[in-house]
């Protein structure tokens, strides 16, 4: 692949996205409560056409978003790219009626979507899920069970759930299916987490859903779970760069005018050679996720690996880069309300959602060794 870089529009539209998301979504972010759904955040973003963006472009546009919003408003981003997760499934493998019932809603901010994956006792390990889809006649079934740690739950309009519909298949056993959150048997609670964005658990009491309600083919949404997947994790290392971005600049500011020794911390060799190592990281990893999303979008054999690389190197990158921030920003960082206080907390979690960072080394490993194979 190509040495990346950007047009000039599209660095553009980038500016233009920061500029937003610091004057028209970080005062209504401000106002929201933490992990709650913010509404208001979510209609401004339908109103500015971003959330329709989220399906009439490609990964690397979506890259651009969330690096661009994550800059300026870590809450924005999150907002965005949850919407586009959960609802995903639907404009990619939904039939005509749900796809006019739901898409246009969520695209105005006016419906909350969710991505029902993770479980209590299958989280990395998704193929492993055991929420149960018990049939219940010809093209029904009810579903029993819980799911745990999704983001929007449990006070989003509709989520995108997978279940088991053939027992002992692993993989090959599970369906998707579109749920709408008035369905009766479906109860959630929300639970306190580091970071601020809302995250449940919900409840499957002999949930009803029937033909109607799968997304793509039964026993085939295991694929439906990890063509999501492989489109946002690329996005989610944009989100991570964009937290490294803001805690780079952060540092070079904080540096370049404290006083310290007689002269500023940027004078000392030490900190100049730890600001050099943050960039120098941000970019590479910015540059790994820009081709995995490129990758993607010319439909590249090796768009799983990439992909898995792009996570993994942009998350922990990130999580080097906010560190070392809070470091050289010393105790002024710790206080509630600082910006680096508040990446400290968002940082973290990336590096778990959506493939820990280990499920994507082993991801990695199997493409390279699978690769290997294939030309031998």
């Amino acid at each position: 692949m190509p040495a990346f870089s950007l047009e000039p529009e599209q660095t553009a539209w980038c500016a233009e996205l920061r500029t937003l998301a610091a004057e028209r979504l970080r005062p209504l972010a401000e106002k929201g409560e933490p992990g709650r759904v913010n509404r208001a955040l979510v209609s401004e973003l339908g109103r500015l056409g971003l959330l329709r963006r989220l399906f009439a472009s490609g990964a690397l546009d979506l890259c651009l978003m969330r690096e661009s919003l994550a800059y300026a408003c870590t809450e924005a981003e999150t907002a965005l790219a949850l919407q586009g997760l959960g609802a995903h499934p639907v404009h990619a493998h939904g039939t005509p009626a749900q796809r006019e019932r739901w898409l246009p809603a969520v695209t105005e901010g006016t419906a909350i979507a969710a991505f029902a994956l993770s479980e209590p006792d299958a989280g990395s390990d998704a193929a492993a899920l055991s929420l149960a889809a018990e049939p219940d006649g010809p093209g029904r079934w009810r579903l029993t069970g819980d799911k745990c740690w999704i983001s929007n739950a449990p006070e989003a309009d509709f989520c995108t759930v997978f279940a088991r519909t053939t027992p002992g298949a692993g993989a090959r056993g599970v369906t998707a299916f579109l749920v709408p959150a008035d369905r009766p048997g479906l109860t959630g609670s929300a639970l306190e987490m580091l970071s601020p964005h809302p995250i449940g658990a919900l409840r499957f009491d002999a949930v009803p859903v029937s033909a109607d309600d799968v997304l793509g083919e039964v026993d085939r949404g295991f694929a439906v779970a990890m063509g999501t997947l492989t489109l946002f994790r690329p996005s989610v290392g944009a989100f991570a760069v964009g937290m490294a971005q803001a805690a780079l600049d952060a540092t070079l500011a904080h540096t370049a005018r404290r006083g310290a020794f007689g002269g500023t911390l940027s004078d000392l060799q030490t900190v100049s050679h730890q600001v050099a190592e943050m960039a120098l990281r941000t970019e590479a990893a910015r540059l790994l996720v820009y081709a995995a999303a490129a990758a993607h979008d010319t439909g590249a054999a090796d768009v799983r690996g990439r992909a898995a690389m792009a996570k993994l190197l942009a998350t922990e990158t990130a999580q080097y880069v906010v560190d070392t921030a809070v470091q050289l920003h010393g105790a002024r960082a710790l206080r509630r309300g600082h910006l680096l206080e508040h990446l400290y907390r968002e940082v973290r979690a990336p590096r778990i959602y959506e493939g820990a960072s280990e499920v994507q080394r082993g991801i990695i490993a199997k493409e390279l060794y699978a690769r290997r194979e294939a030309t031998e």
